[in-house]
């Protein structure tokens, strides 16, 4: 009787992992079909760069931080900039979509972003960028300054010459590794339990107990966007050419208006980034808050509004 009934649970278990294994291949195939036709591909002398658009007008380039692609960029593009603004969300070298090439330096993805536009028949933009973005935002404002009508930089990752500052990070970073070595980790925890990863990304709970509806919304399509994590494994491993000091960028060689917007609480992006950032652009407006993480949390509507401002500001309506 117990020797039946052992394996009567070996046969239970061994269906159980069956199923679990065709849900999870479902997922994925939906997902990657879904990230797929989000965006279309153009063909540069960097190889391809994937690339998302959305709102009318003349569009503001979008460039997403680590672990993003194109998605990424189109969630900050609905998060942040005013409504109906016409926007273009390339994936950065080595996330889906787009190639890794033999230079995949933070001056080589300005030059790439330049064909893009090129391709597209784009002349100058607006640029928003987050985190990771940032390098090569500011790379493509000092290498191709006659594209680039002002600047927005939120939650600033180091960049050479700063060097990657210690991090009080949210989780220890053996967490990171494990759930982004493939993609079944993080799609189990996303299939039980989402909101559990919201401390990778610095939304702690003490910040998520004040966040609006909009905001909460944002964190969980946030949180959803990092798979495939296979399809984004090239570009997080390519994050550390923001600090290759073969590649360093001088902020006070900037001559656009520049908005930054940090948060002083932010563990994922010192805030010592931003300041040095500040510094050395002449005339940069800069929105410091007290809290709000990486992700800025409870300051979405104002960082909107005072986007808003700025491009009323410093930005014709159209393109010159």
């Amino acid at each position: 009787m117990r020797r039946r009934a052992r394996w009567l649970i070996l046969l239970a278990l061994a269906l159980g992992a069956i199923a679990v294994g065709l849900v999870w291949q479902r997922d994925m195939r939906a997902i990657e079909a879904q990230l797929a036709a989000s965006a279309r591909v153009i063909q540069t002398s960097f190889g391809p760069v994937a690339y998302a658009t959305g709102g009318q007008g003349v569009p503001v380039l979008v460039i997403h931080g680590a672990g993003g692609g194109h998605d990424q960029g189109a969630l900050m593009a609905q998060a942040f900039l005013p409504e109906g603004t016409g926007w273009i969300a390339p994936s950065r070298f080595g996330y889906p979509g787009s190639g890794l090439p033999a230079d995949p330096s933070t001056a080589a993805q300005a030059d790439a972003f330049a064909e893009l536009l090129d391709g597209l028949g784009i002349g100058r933009v607006t640029v928003i960028a987050m985190s990771g973005g940032v390098p090569p935002a500011l790379q493509f404002a000092l290498r191709h300054p006659e594209r680039v009508q002002a600047l927005i930089l939120l939650s600033l990752a180091p960049y050479a010459p700063l060097t990657a500052a210690k991090q009080e990070l949210p989780v220890p970073i053996w967490h990171y590794d494990a759930l982004f070595a493939t993609d079944l980790p993080l799609w189990t925890v996303l299939r039980l339990s989402p909101r559990a990863l919201a401390p990778i990304f610095d939304a702690r709970p003490e910040l998520t107990a004040h966040m609006t509806a909009t905001e909460a919304a944002f964190l969980d399509a946030m949180i959803a966007a990092f798979l495939p994590v296979t399809g984004r494994r090239a570009g997080l491993a390519n994050e550390g050419a923001a600090i290759d000091p073969a590649h360093p960028i001088d902020p006070g060689a900037i001559r656009v208006p520049v908005l930054i917007v940090h948060a002083l609480d932010d563990r994922l992006a010192p805030v010592a980034t931003a300041q040095f950032t500040a510094q050395g652009i002449p005339g940069a407006l800069t929105l410091l808050f007290p809290t709000g993480g990486h992700l800025l949390l409870g300051h979405h509507e104002e960082v909107r509004q005072q986007i808003a401002a700025f491009l009323v500001a410093h930005v014709p309506a159209a393109a010159e």
